[in-house]
């Protein structure tokens, strides 16, 4: 069969499949956590005693009580049995963005030959999986196997139903036989405990008696794109790297912006309906939901949650999305820029910190300049964002995320902080040493009697900040669609930690000199704001002037690639950071920078290569039969008399001979391997064999308009994101 007759027969199965049939949704009342083993669950099942302590332990952060292991078992068994569970996994993160597990029956064979279900606490508490099958760099080698998962009791258990099944899901760390973390839960939940240490520390100095354990809290705008299976299965860079190579861009794209907040496709919204009641059965408060800007792009965004919850069900929601999608016709993309030319996709972390006795303390109120509390703690974000700004750069470096950031699309390589006007005039007034007012919401009149007069906030958004300050958190703009959101949590908890360790640390130094405490913070605030505000931006990121600006100016930096990243993590005053906090030891950081850059080069190695077995097996294949045609209608021509115009078979004849050469070319560059060291070899990939694959998909992507449209054999952009 051609290209296009696959093609073709993709298409009229798409447009004459049966409609899908339609369900009332249920009640979300009826839904609502059924799968998850919630405390309420706990509190039905459990002896008094037992589930106090498990209760503690849970909203406290108080050490398990060992005793009560082998009791919550025997009732987690129990409800996962009455769910259809016969097995149970212990669900953890490696370094790979993707989620891991191993399960285990809960058959015990009896010495008479017969069965039961059995589950202690000791297999409730502790499992071993492989250590040195998953990304560790260096940690474990091939010989060195072992390695341990241990409860998370904080985040619930729940029961994760297939077509195959049942299956009680516990999440947990994963740390090797030596002690190191080999995931990204076990650096997470250390990096909240010394935000809250710190935090503490601070609302202590501020006059605070009773305060509840603090802990950071994570929101996750997903987007995504969804292809028809029948297209993208016939796509080989689709299925293996995630993302188009080549594909000349459709006529019509994003220019009249009439996808982004559009109506919902049909078969999409049922998708959606889908995807969201597997969630709520899981216990994971999705909330919005829309068409986003690219066409075939969509997104989806729960609330606000703690954020080693919040990261699990983040998790959760990339598997759900893929598995839906199936069953559905669709493949969900969740690669940054799976294609060329329209916007990409990313995952926008909206983070804040707080308790349950203080509240958000990234709340400003409705008069920011006498709240002395969030003005400590915004000022810390502020001097760690400056500080360690590059660190969350290298935090979402990935070889798929290079593709949207400093593009006009996405924010900039250049870490900066958006204020908002009323918070920036404020953070002025407190670096001129005059802090008397702050301005207030305001009003807007629509002109249109029958409408009400709508409160307008006191600053605006801005969507080029790579890290701005949208109300009462900031916005993480940076994170790519495919990441785990753990590392970005891991690093700005971490940051915040450090900070506000150091304004504490400057608290106690001017309250020690007999300095009033509202003197002591106004004059830490105005030397966080001599030292780091240069951070603080609120025009064009995209912009070439911010740019030149950031970097010859205010002494930011911008690490355009993944390359130029990832070396950050392996700089002595990140390595302090975290070791100092207990949030990452120097080996631990060793290897993630490792497990990175081998997961960046490796990226890069499977597109070239696909490149160069996509040109050789389809491309040019398809190119010589099209020369092959253009010849025999000319010599037909020519026999009747007619002049046959060359300038087609010359344009195509010589984009086929570039892009074999330029494959010829790249095949020599993935050949090399004499590297001094892990930089250099990302170097070379950055700078050498990306721009060859570049090069290559010009001439690729100006063949497909010129080859017959029946000789192309891959599908194309505008069948891939307008035939749904």
């Amino acid at each position: 069969m051609s290209g296009n007759e696959s093609r073709l027969q993709a298409i009229f199965q798409i447009t004459n499949r049966e409609p899908q049939p339609k369900k009332a949704p249920k009640r979300l009342e009826e839904l609502w956590a059924t799968d998850v083993f919630t405390l309420s669950k706990m509190q039905e099942c459990l002896p008094k005693p037992v589930f106090k302590s498990i209760k503690k332990t849970i909203q406290t952060g108080e050490p398990l009580d060992s005793s009560v292991a082998d009791a919550i078992a025997l009732a987690m068994k129990d409800w996962a049995i009455s769910k259809g569970a016969l097995y149970y996994a212990h669900v953890f993160y490696p370094l790979t963005n993707a989620t891991a597990e191993k399960h285990d029956g809960f058959i015990s064979v009896q010495s008479d030959g017969s069965a039961i279900s059995e589950f202690a606490g000791k297999l409730l508490v502790q499992g071993e999986p492989d250590g040195s099958s998953f990304p560790n760099g260096g940690i474990r080698s091939t010989f060195e196997a072992r390695g341990y998962t241990a409860w998370d009791v904080t985040s619930p258990a729940y029961i994760m139903e297939t077509d195959n099944g049942s299956t009680l899901c516990i999440p947990t760390v994963f740390v090797s036989w030596t002690g190191e973390a080999l995931d990204k839960k076990t650096p997470l939940l250390r990096s909240n405990a010394a935000m809250n240490k710190a935090a503490t520390r601070v609302l202590k100095i501020l006059g605070e008696k009773e305060i509840a354990p603090v802990n950071s809290s994570c929101g996750a705008e997903q987007e995504y794109f969804l292809v028809d299976a029948n297209f993208a299965n016939a796509r080989p860079d689709l299925l293996l790297a995630g993302r188009t190579l080549f594909g000349k861009p459709s006529a019509k794209g994003q220019q009249f912006d009439d996808h982004y907040f559009g109506a919902i496709p049909e078969r999409v919204q049922v998708f959606m309906q889908d995807v969201e009641e597997r969630l709520y059965r899981l216990g994971i408060p999705a909330k919005t939901r829309h068409n986003e800007v690219a066409p075939g792009q969509f997104e989806i965004a729960p609330v606000f949650e703690a954020a080693n919850v919040a990261t699990d069900h983040q998790q959760m929601i990339m598997t759900m999305l893929r598995f839906t999608a199936k069953k559905h016709g669709f493949v969900c993309l969740l690669h940054e820029k799976p294609f060329a030319g329209i916007n990409g996709s990313g995952k926008h972390v909206n983070w804040s910190v707080g308790n349950a006795t203080q509240g958000n303390l990234l709340d400003p109120g409705d008069t920011p300049h006498s709240n002395a509390q969030f003005l400590v703690f915004c000022g810390a974000v502020i001097r760690g964002i400056h500080k360690y700004g590059p660190l969350l750069r290298s935090v979402v470096a990935t070889a798929s995320n290079d593709h949207r950031l400093g593009a006009n699309e996405a924010p900039p390589a250049i870490i900066s902080v958006y204020l908002g006007s009323q918070l920036e005039d404020v953070f002025e007034q407190i670096r001129q040493g005059d802090l008397k007012s702050s301005t207030g919401k305001g009003q807007m009149h629509i002109g249109v009697d029958t409408l009400p007069v709508l409160p307008t906030d006191p600053g605006d958004r801005n969507r080029t900040s790579p890290f701005a300050f949208t109300g009462n958190r900031f916005e993480f703009r940076a994170v790519g669609s495919g990441q785990s959101v753990a590392g970005p949590l891991v690093a700005m908890n971490t940051i915040l930690a450090d900070s506000l360790n150091w304004m504490a640390d400057q608290l106690e130094a001017e309250i020690s000199k007999g300095i009033d405490l509202n003197a002591a913070i106004g004059s830490v605030l105005k030397q966080v704001m001599e030292l780091h505000g240069a951070i603080v931006f609120n025009g064009n990121g995209y912009s070439e002037e911010w740019h030149k600006e950031a970097v010859e100016k205010r002494g930011l930096r911008n690490l355009r690639t993944t390359a130029d990243a990832l070396p950050v993590l392996k700089e002595p005053e990140i390595i302090d950071l975290f070791g100092k906090l207990n949030v990452l030891s120097p080996v631990e950081m060793a290897s993630r920078f490792e497990t990175y850059a081998e997961q960046y080069i490796n990226s890069i190695a499977v597109e070239a290569k696909l490149v160069v077995s996509i040109v050789k097996t389809l491309i040019y294949p398809a190119a010589t039969r099209y020369l092959s045609e253009l010849a025999n209608t000319a010599l037909s021509l020519k026999e009747v008399g007619v002049d046959f115009d060359k300038e087609t078979i010359d344009k195509v004849s010589s984009l086929a001979k570039l892009a074999i050469d330029g494959v010829s070319k790249l095949s020599d560059a993935l050949a090399k391997h004499d590297f001094a060291s892990t930089e250099e070899h990302m170097q070379f990939t950055a700078q050498t064999v990306r721009p060859l694959m570049d090069t290559i998909r010009g001439y690729v992507d100006a063949l497909e308009a010129e080859v017959a449209d029946d000789l192309w054999p891959l599908p194309t952009y505008q069948e891939m994101l307008f035939i749904k």
